[in-house]
């Protein structure tokens, strides 16, 4: 009987007086605080939030400030009031509307959703008088936590909060929460824009913890002690030490005695003939320097930095080799031709028709239908077009598509260096996600390059270059660019003052705004206000048009190998040639013999006709012939498939005078002609007729 009183008597120190749980979870009902002597057992939280007690100690007193008899005299009121959640007695907490009557313990208020502001006097409110937040422009499609990365549903609740400054994190309450209670006061932030105050404001609001004290890893034990590691080795030319190199005695002729300059170079005494009382040595790299004979290297090292920078080389070295094993084998072309090997062509999505001038509507259209699928094939007619609905009509129908993504509203900035454009109506429509999502299906079923890129968006996309940085040239609106240009050309503080004051509203808007003590400041604003314009503001439409550019892996594959497919986004297709053409196009020749002498001379011809295209003196440009003979006018993304031919028409038979085509197999058949002159002539006629048509 003894044992087991004694056993309870323990179990009930153990136990919350206030909320009458065990649990001893710091995050999040706080720390489990116990004063044996009273048998008093309280979560820090359950006593903060308490309505009926206040701190009349000092810090040093009772619990924080609490003193024991009011905790006691808490504990007894509260033992008269049940709980709205369990039913139980014991509820502490109220909710601070007056009027209200709900109460709770402090973890059945968690499961009802009440909300427990961390400042001031710690008011509680219930599920009905909680504070909210709003978005004017709610984002219409899925989000991901800023913090834990998993799919979040884009609308604001209890369990779902945004920060105030940026309005493009959106995260999980007890991911946030989490954060806060590692972070701490001085490195709780947004995870996207870096705001501090302004977030930590709304997060207390919105009942997040903020602790008071430094981050949980700047208090891990012995977290810094690789820092006191000194320099323990010996580096003479002939270490005379039979224990070697790393060994270092506490005095002696084997103690190591370290660069009286550097600190990274190290003797045994007996090693660089030093005596028992000579601790000014230098060592060979600085000593050159202090002659004038050498020149200081290039940087010095602790022993912890240089294990730190050689993990780093390492990694580097197998980044870069993967990286280099994964481009001999897999080009970008190879890339995205096994990715659309996922597109079944013998179970095609359905018909795709398409009238003129109308290539953008049909292919949203096609997004927006219930039994889309990116798996399965495209078949495209174009209105009035009764002769081909094959992989040509395809390659068209994307050339033209891409064409209208260029030019639409959705990008802005010089034909060839686009950089998103912010569009509200865009964002509401999910439009980001569906150009996306057409891009990745053009590079997969033939379309060409999307190369008109800029090198800001490529980065803000996927990341690379490494060492990008925003500039002003970045910026496509001339008024901004002009006010900020002032910015960087403000010589002393009052003149970057007078530069800030037309900015106020987008400095205040953006988060940038501050006071500044001088000229110096203006680089880092500068790079505050890009950052803000090109990633923080766009944000949403950066993470949507990502999630389009998934479809069918594009998006990983892009970033497993960003340097791979920069050329492809950011640089126009190579400039086609003569000499380009004639060798991606492969002669077929007949196997008799009489015929090949004549095809040979067509051969010629036909280089003869590639290389006047080239030089401007033919109706038709190199591009011309090739759309004539594929139907796209520059190479595909992923290459042609299969690769282009060329073969020839019956010698004899007069009603081949004409070239003809076969798109869906990429191969050109020329008319066998002797003379130069009817060649040339029929080819500008037949590629002309082709053309016309397939530009609209």
């Amino acid at each position: 009987m003894k044992r087991t009183r004694s056993s309870d008597e323990k179990n009930s120190i153990e136990v919350c007086q206030l909320c009458r749980r065990s649990d001893d979870c710091p995050e999040k009902y706080g720390k489990k605080i116990t004063v044996p002597e009273h048998q008093l057992t309280i979560h820090y939280f359950c006593l903060l939030m308490s309505s009926g007690i206040y701190q009349r100690g000092e810090e040093d007193e009772g619990i924080h400030g609490f003193l024991v008899d009011d905790i006691l005299k808490e504990v007894n009121r509260a033992s008269r009031l049940a709980c709205n959640g369990c039913k139980q007695k014991g509820a502490s907490i109220g909710c601070s509307v007056k009027s209200c009557r709900k109460m709770a313990h402090f973890p059945c208020g968690i499961q009802l959703e009440f909300v427990y502001q961390f400042k001031d006097l710690f008011p509680s409110f219930c599920w009905h008088h909680r504070p909210t937040q709003t978005c004017a422009v709610p984002p219409s499609g899925p989000l991901s936590c800023s913090v834990c990365l998993e799919d979040i549903e884009p609308v604001l609740s209890y369990s779902v909060l945004k920060c105030p400054a940026c309005h493009g994190s959106w995260f999980h309450r007890h991911c946030v929460q989490l954060q806060a209670h590692n972070a701490a006061q001085f490195f709780f932030r947004c995870t996207i824009c870096n705001n501090q105050e302004e977030f930590q404001e709304e997060m207390l609001r919105m009942g997040i913890h903020i602790p008071e004290r430094d981050a949980s890893w700047e208090m891990e034990d012995n977290a810094y002690a690789e820092l006191l590691q000194v320099y323990q080795h010996c580096d003479a030319f002939t270490c005379q030490s039979s224990l070697g190199r790393d060994f270092s005695a506490q005095s002696g002729k084997f103690e190591i005695v370290r660069c009286s300059f550097c600190g990274s170079n190290g003797t045994h005494r007996k090693c660089s003939s030093l005596k028992a009382n000579q601790n000014n040595w230098v060592c060979t790299d600085c000593k050159s320097v202090v002659d004038g004979s050498g020149t200081l290297p290039r940087h010095v090292q602790s022993p912890v930095s240089e294990r730190h920078e050689k993990r780093k080389r390492l990694t580097t070295v197998n980044s870069s080799l993967l990286s280099k094993r994964r481009l001999l084998h897999s080009s970008p072309r190879g890339i995205l031709q096994e990715l659309s090997n996922q597109i079944s062509g013998t179970q095609p999505g359905g018909e795709l028709q398409v009238r003129e001038g109308q290539v953008l509507e049909a292919a949203l259209g096609l997004l927006r239908r219930s039994d889309f699928s990116p798996e399965r094939g495209l078949v495209v007619r174009f209105t009035g077009d009764h002769q081909h609905n094959g992989a040509s009509e395809l390659r068209r129908f994307f050339r033209l598509l891409l064409r209208r993504l260029q030019t639409s509203t959705l990008f802005k900035g010089p034909e060839s260096d686009k950089n998103l454009a912010l569009d509200a109506q865009a964002v509401r429509q999910d439009r980001y996600y569906e150009m996306g999502c057409l891009m990745a299906l053009s590079m997969l079923h033939g379309g060409p390059p999307p190369s008109f890129f800029s090198k800001a968006l490529y980065f803000s996309l996927f990341h690379f270059p490494k060492d990008f940085q925003f500039s002003l040239s970045d910026l496509n609106e001339t008024g901004l660019v002009d006010k900020m240009k002032k910015i960087k050309e403000s010589k002393t503080v009052e003149r970057l003052r007078e530069a800030m004051e037309p900015l106020s509203e987008y400095l205040e808007v953006s988060g940038c705004r501050r006071e500044v003590a001088g000229a110096y400041e203006k680089y880092s604003l500068l790079d505050d206000m890009l950052n803000f314009h090109m990633m923080v503001r766009m944000q949403l439409p950066l993470q949507r048009f990502r999630e389009g550019l998934r479809t069918l892996g594009v998006y990983e594959q892009i970033q497993m190998a960003p340097e791979a497919f920069y050329q492809l986004f950011c640089y126009p297709p190579e400039k086609l040639c003569a000499d380009s053409m004639v060798a991606m196009f492969s002669p077929q020749y007949s196997e008799r013999v009489d015929y090949l002498a004549r095809e040979t001379v067509t051969t010629k011809h036909w280089q003869q006709f590639l290389q006047e295209c080239e030089e401007g003196r033919c109706a038709s440009s190199l591009e011309d012939v090739l759309v004539f003979a594929t139907s796209s006018d520059t190479v595909p993304a992923m290459g042609f498939m299969p690769p282009p031919t060329v073969s020839f028409l019956p010698v004899a038979d007069p009603s081949y005078a004409f070239p003809q085509r076969q798109p869906d197999a990429n191969r050109l058949l020329l008319p066998v002609t002797p003379s130069y002159s009817t060649f040339k002539k029929n080819m500008e006629y037949a590629v002309c007729q082709v053309t016309v048509m397939q530009d609209s």
